[in-house]
């Protein structure tokens, strides 16, 4: 008898059939006292992918295993099964003779899905295939719901970001972007680690939302019955660590926006904001281009990485241009020649883009980025000099007040972190938010309100500081060959669905 998962079902019958089967079983385990569930431990003391790496060390050797029955094949007196957990799958010989002609009747009746224990002796058979030759073997846990066929997978995406840990199961390289994600993560904190940044934990509860432009998510607190809204960024808390006297802080933080749904967005991500006294936008230019080089190199095994077929290079100095230089380059519009907005209108209409009465010319140049620029920066590159008006936490150009030491990294199209010299004077950043106040109420949805409290901290003082945000779910995308967030979030936001019936999910 040969099983796998191949037509396991095709019908919604089929799957409520298997199901009663499944759950026929169980209830003949319970009565016969082996109920898989009352079972609370099991010692594993190695893995398949252990065993694989050091087959020399683990030859010959006794081990106990644990993991899910993927597939089965029963020859008799004798069956292969090949078992898979977290750090890869193995095959498992099984005789009758010599793990109880009892136990060995009862495995015949276990089911692809279920998690089992083995212990039994690693060895190579005839086909050069890494074994373990079972002693002993345990039901742990039943699994009352048959697995996708193995042939196709699990090819529903709505399923698949769903039941993540469906996904999980039946794709081992989704399991591996994942562990991928978290390398990323840890080689991040120990480039800052070893350039003695501290890491710090600020509030997801805020009174009003600020440090970005975006659309928050309100709540309630009912105790204080106080409004409070889910933080849009990191920024304003950790600058008040700066001024409290830590020189260099981070943090790698869940942020919140009520913002639609898209293969680069959803409503709940990880930011990693940092934030250096006495250093600027150039510091963090530096340590940007450093901290991505280092992950790549640390994580993917060198610097040039291809995403959706185009190759990247992380090892080259990344580019540098000037938001009004690239947009001169890539539209041969000259906005250095703009000098008031009726200028800057004109030229908008004259190439069908569309502005709000509150874009001034820096708004309207930014316009004219999106639309001429950025679907044509595929390798890194750094955008600097952005217009003050859409840049209100960051300090003017000494040479230039209209724009300021601002900039963002580009690749394959995608932002991916966004640094500035962070203002700190405090009637400056008054005056800005105020602006961002008034925006608001004319009905701008993304202005920032004025946050006294912060402005209270500046008025004590705060050295000259650079600052920097990276999205972390972009950068696990792009180091993993991802083309949608969601592909990186093990359990991104989705629709809820609709109940099913009683008879649905029996």
């Amino acid at each position: 008898m040969i099983e796998s998962n191949e037509n396991l079902h095709n019908t919604i019958e089929d799957f409520n059939e298997q199901q009663r089967i499944r759950r026929e079983k169980l209830a003949e385990l319970v009565s016969a006292d082996l109920d898989p569930y009352q079972i609370t431990l099991f010692n594993v003391d190695a893995t398949a992918d252990q065993i694989k790496a050091n087959f020399d060390e683990y030859n010959g050797k006794t081990v106990t295993i644990a993991g899910r029955m993927m597939t089965r094949r029963i020859m008799g007196k004798a069956a292969f099964a090949n078992i898979e957990n977290a750090d890869g799958s193995i095959q498992v010989y099984i005789k009758r003779d010599e793990v109880n002609e009892d136990v060995y009747n009862n495995f015949k009746k276990w089911d692809i899905g279920d998690i089992i224990g083995i212990k039994g002796r690693v060895f190579l058979t005839q086909t050069d295939e890494i074994s373990l030759h079972a002693s002993e073997i345990s039901l742990l846990s039943k699994s009352l719901r048959p697995l996708p066929e193995k042939f196709h997978g699990l090819t529903d995406t709505d399923t698949r970001y769903r039941q993540r840990y469906l996904d999980l199961i039946m794709s081992p390289e989704v399991r591996e972007t994942f562990k991928c994600r978290s390398k990323i993560i840890s080689t991040m904190r120990e480039f800052l680690d070893l350039r003695n940044f501290l890491e710090v934990e600020t509030p997801i509860l805020h009174n009003s939302a600020g440090g970005a432009a975006a659309r928050p998510f309100n709540t309630h607190h009912n105790a204080l019955g106080s409004d409070f809204v889910l933080r849009i960024a990191l920024e304003l808390h950790l600058k008040r660590l700066i001024v409290g006297g830590f020189d260099r802080v981070y943090e790698i933080g869940r942020i919140f926006r009520n913002e639609g749904l898209s293969t680069r967005h959803n409503p709940e991500f990880t930011m990693l904001e940092l934030y250096q006294a006495y250093t600027d936008v150039g510091g963090m230019m530096e340590l940007t281009e450093s901290m991505i080089r280092y992950i790549a190199e640390k994580v993917c095994g060198g610097t040039k990485i291809t995403f959706q077929g185009t190759e990247i290079d992380l090892g080259k100095p990344f580019t540098r241009l000037s938001m009004k230089d690239a947009v001169k380059q890539y539209s041969s519009v000259d906005f250095s020649e703009v000098q008031t907005i009726e200028q800057a209108q004109e030229l908008a209409k004259r190439h069908n883009i569309e502005y709000k009465p509150t874009h001034g010319i820096g708004g309207i140049l930014e316009l004219f980025f999106e639309r001429y620029v950025e679907d044509n920066l595929i390798q890194p590159t750094f955008i600097t000099e952005y217009p003050v008006e859409i840049s209100p936490l960051a300090k003017k150009m000494p040479s230039d007040p209209n724009f300021t030491e601002r900039f963002e990294l580009f690749i394959i199209t995608w932002e991916f972190a966004n640094a500035f010299s962070e203002l700190n004077d405090p009637i400056d950043q008054r005056e800005r938010f105020e602006d961002q106040a008034a925006k608001k109420a004319a009905g701008d949805a993304e202005a920032s309100d004025v946050d006294e409290d912060f402005l209270t901290a500046l008025e004590y003082g705060m050295p000259p500081t650079g600052g920097l945000g990276l999205g972390v779910d972009r950068l696990v995308m792009l180091l993993t060959d991802s083309p949608s967030i969601r592909d990186v979030l093990l359990f991104p936001t989705m629709k809820p669905l609709q109940p099913q019936s009683k008879e649905e999910t029996q």
